[in-house]
């Protein structure tokens, strides 16, 4: 049901021009090269006219990083680079609607709390609950909803940025040695 990243999944970011057509060249450079998209997030970034992609692609670090060095080249693309093994700060966000009848609904937003999610629509039959975080803390949620009916589910995949330099003069991603 959830996507599990298996080992060697990497993490390619990019920053891009915001017109139409982009997220196909981008999405077409990694098909031709035959790798898997396993989660793909895109959104407006702080500069006008330009959007952020997040990549989660399986592949080797060594091929991963040719290709973020061919996206680079791309005429609509302004930046991109495998941040893998930077010290990076990651979210996902979910939402999920699950059963919620009378007699289950304290239960239900008790686990909402524990996991600091939010009940975001209420109906007479059904909760839709939002969380965020890695996804080891959505797939957890989602299972312990599953003996109330999950019925539908809608998951962003994986937004990440470098964190932030800790010393002045440093550089952001760069926190730890690995």
């Amino acid at each position: 049901m959830t996507y599990q990243p298996v080992k060697g999944s990497r993490t390619v970011i990019a920053l891009v021009q915001d017109r139409p057509g982009v997220l196909a060249r981008v999405a077409g450079l990694f098909r031709r090269r035959g790798f898997n998209i396993a989660s793909l997030a895109v959104g407006r970034s702080e500069r006008r006219g330009m959007s952020r992609m997040a990549f989660v692609v399986e592949g080797d670090a060594e091929t991963v990083g040719q290709v973020a060095k061919q996206l680079d080249k791309l005429v609509d693309v302004v930046e991109a680079q495998d941040i893998t093994d930077q010290d990076v700060v990651y979210r996902e966000m979910a939402l999920v609607r699950v059963v919620a009848v009378p007699e289950t609904r304290t239960e239900i937003l008790q686990l909402v709390d524990i996991f600091r999610a939010d009940v975001i629509d209420v109906g007479a039959e059904a909760v839709v609950i939002e969380t965020t975080g890695d996804a080891d803390k959505i797939d957890s949620l989602i299972a312990l909803l599953q003996p109330f009916g999950v019925r539908e589910v809608m998951r962003t995949g994986k937004v990440a940025m470098p964190r932030s330099a800790l010393v002045k003069g440093g550089r952001d991603g760069f926190n730890v040695k690995r």
